[in-house]
């Protein structure tokens, strides 16, 4: 419950109620316990005491269950006990104002964002890539900017590994290898990534992370509730998702500094699954953005099992803490206890360590900040129970609340406008388009040079033949002159002998003209029907 001073009401010790101090809430916390102990229930409590102090919050609902901060709670006859345990009457039971949204689109409005906004680095993480594949992913997006090309989709990502490999030799010089056998594996990552629905999330109209930062009329911070059932199927995916989300809010959101209420309350449910097999490097960067958006108004609450779940250099900006009951049954699991108890400032009344173990369903050791930013002193303490529904919620109560948000149909219908797959894709069929009209000159020119080079060559055939051709018959045409005058003049002189003489050479001289003629007739046909052109 929100108080007027600023103090949101969370627990309540041996010494009555424990608040969390609005200013120190951008400081970070931490809910941990083991599976069944309560932590679900903390979380809701906080989110809807931020919400009655209009403060939104984003929350990822792994079983549904947070749905029901959206509807009004009711009197059990726990929460009776609890009413007189803390002395409350008449709980004001009241629902939060909710905005439900899904990853893939069928829980709530779909959260997007393009390969351009994500990077390398979380692409790299998401796709499990190694340190050389991730060094191809980097120059990729190295030459997508540099040229301009924006990468909305999948599609636009599988054109970029398409051109990198083209290319490979020229950006190898210039930025470093890029072999075929790490676009080969990075092609082979993206196509487990869109098996697995990633092609639903990346794409246009990208999520507007401004859109977490709204109240409703009345002064109530919004819920901003993912469903996160199917999402956690790919843990990856939903680790990478919510740090993009957060870095991306790091980037778009001004320096406000301390103020008395956060802008927004981020919970990182499952938070384990945001360091298991990152790089060091990832981690770095993690913990960089972690203390530096604080400065932006935006408290980050980590959910998890364990506290050694998050490594020492983040667990170290975690300054509101509630811990619920962790079991110790095997060595491992004592030193995880001692460890978790090691991270509060004891209190003289117990021993940390083993109320740990002792506590029960609801109940948790609490340390907040005071308002000089100190951590107080460890109490033992029971959550103050919620004001609204626990539980999951009808589908037809979500569809009525997701038809009657405010941003309906803002993200519902995706758009594919030109980008990286389009311009690579025209650039390609204009190279090969060039290419085929190069071709086809150089075709065309050797044709008119094997045509010219024929040409010649039966020209000059033709010219010598006819040369040789025209000789015969003029030697052919003067020996039959002769021969005629000849015989006329023996004739004259000697009579019929000479005649029959004369009549053969006639014969012999006739039929020679005759094949000659024949002869000439052909060639020149052939000459007519194309033959010199060849």
């Amino acid at each position: 419950m929100y108080t007027s001073d600023n103090k949101l009401y969370v627990a309540h010790g041996q010494n009555g109620p424990i608040c969390l101090c609005g200013k120190m809430a951008n400081r970070h916390g931490l809910i941990a316990g083991a599976t069944g102990t309560g932590k679900t229930v903390t979380l809701q409590v906080l989110a809807e005491t931020f919400s009655q102090a209009g403060v939104p919050c984003f929350m990822a609902d792994m079983k549904g269950d947070l749905s029901g901060i959206s509807q009004t709670g009711q009197l059990s006859g726990f929460i009776e006990k609890r009413c007189a345990e803390f002395g409350i009457e008449n709980p004001p039971f009241s629902g939060s104002p909710v905005c439900f949204y899904d990853v893939f689109g069928e829980q709530g409005h779909p959260m997007r964002t393009t390969i351009s906004n994500m990077g390398p680095e979380l692409m790299s993480r998401l796709m499990e890539l190694n340190e050389v594949q991730a060094g191809v992913m980097t120059i990729l997006f190295k030459v997508a900017d540099e040229r301009g090309l924006l990468l909305l989709d999948l599609k636009d990502l599988r054109a970029m590994l398409t051109y990198i490999a083209d290319h490979a030799s020229e950006l190898t010089k210039k930025y470093g290898n890029v072999s075929t056998a790490s676009v080969g594996a990075i092609q082979r990552a993206l196509l487990a990534l869109e098996n697995q629905g990633a092609d639903k999330f990346f794409g246009e109209p990208a999520f507007d992370i401004m859109d977490l930062l709204q109240c409703r009329a009345d002064g109530k911070g919004i819920m901003n509730v993912l469903a996160a059932d199917k999402l956690m199927l790919t843990p990856k995916l939903y680790s990478t998702f919510l740090l993009w989300l957060l870095s991306d809010l790091y980037v778009r959101l001004p320096e406000v500094g301390d103020q008395e209420l956060p802008r927004l309350v981020f919970f990182f449910d499952e938070a384990h699954t945001l360091f298991t097999d990152t790089p060091k490097s990832l981690v770095d960067k993690i913990e960089q953005v972690v203390r530096l958006i604080r400065s932006k108004g935006v408290g980050v609450y980590f959910v998890t099992q364990n506290p050694t779940d998050i490594p020492d250099s983040v667990l170290a900006q975690l300054g509101n803490r509630v811990q619920h009951a962790l079991r110790a049954f095997t060595p491992k699991e004592q030193k995880n206890v001692k460890a978790a108890a090691e991270t509060f400032r004891a209190n003289p009344d117990f021993k940390t360590e083993d109320a740990i173990m002792e506590l029960g369903t609801g109940e948790a050791l609490v340390s907040f900040l005071d308002e000089k930013g100190t951590p107080n002193m460890v109490e033992r303490a029971k959550i103050l129970f919620p004001l609204s529904q626990i539980g999951a919620i009808t589908e037809g109560q979500r569809d009525q609340i997701v038809k009657s948000s405010r941003i309906f149909g803002k993200y519902d219908t995706m758009i594919d406008r030109e980008s990286a797959f389009e311009v690579l894709l025209a650039e390609s069929e204009a190279e090969a388009q060039a290419q085929a009209e190069a071709q086809d000159a150089a075709e065309q020119e050797k044709q008119v040079a094997k045509e010219q080079e024929d040409a010649s060559k039966k020209e000059k055939k033709s010219g010598g033949w006819k040369k040789s051709f025209l000789g015969k018959i003029v030697l052919a045409v003067i020996t039959s002159v002769t021969a005629a005058l000849g015989t006329h003049v023996a004739n004259t002189v000697t009579g019929s002998k000479r005649k029959s003489k004369d009549s053969i050479g006639k014969k012999v001289t006739k039929s020679a003209v005759s094949t000659a003629t024949r002869t000439a007739t052909r060639e020149l046909t052939r000459s007519i029907l194309g033959n010199l052109i060849k």
